[in-house]
């Protein structure tokens, strides 16, 4: 059977990125059809930025590579899943998933985990 990815109005597919270690959420991105050939292809993540507008290879300024173990589809082929092997930090702030804040009742943010590496030294003091 041949996957039949269901791209949306602006030609993407959310995607879920999974530790394939630990089943840890690291984040959630975008993809376009050439940053899912180019993560087959390369064996390294690719995303579509939609902040920038451009294809994104992750770690490509940090160093951070995320390298593709397997990938999944949904049932309507809408949402891709892909377990990486994460190097150092997923989250541009520092921390390994970009879920590292837990959302309190009151409505206030907690910082639930440690930084695994230092943002500014890394991209700069804009980061």
């Amino acid at each position: 059977m041949e996957a039949k990815i269901r791209y949306d109005k602006q030609g993407l597919v959310p995607v879920v990125v999974q530790d394939v270690a630990t089943r840890e959420l690291l984040m959630v991105a975008y993809m376009n059809e050439t940053a899912l050939r180019q993560t087959l292809a390369t064996g390294q993540m690719h995303y579509w930025s939609r902040s920038r507008q451009k294809l994104w290879h992750k770690g490509e300024t940090s160093g951070h590579v995320q390298v593709f173990r397997e990938a999944r589809v949904d049932c309507d082929q809408d949402c891709l899943l892909f377990l990486v092997e994460q190097q150092s930090g997923a989250c541009h702030e520092g921390f390994h998933s970009c879920f590292f804040r837990r959302l309190e009742p009151d409505g206030s943010l907690t910082v639930v985990e440690e930084p695994v590496f230092d943002p500014r030294g890394v991209y700069g003091a804009k980061s």
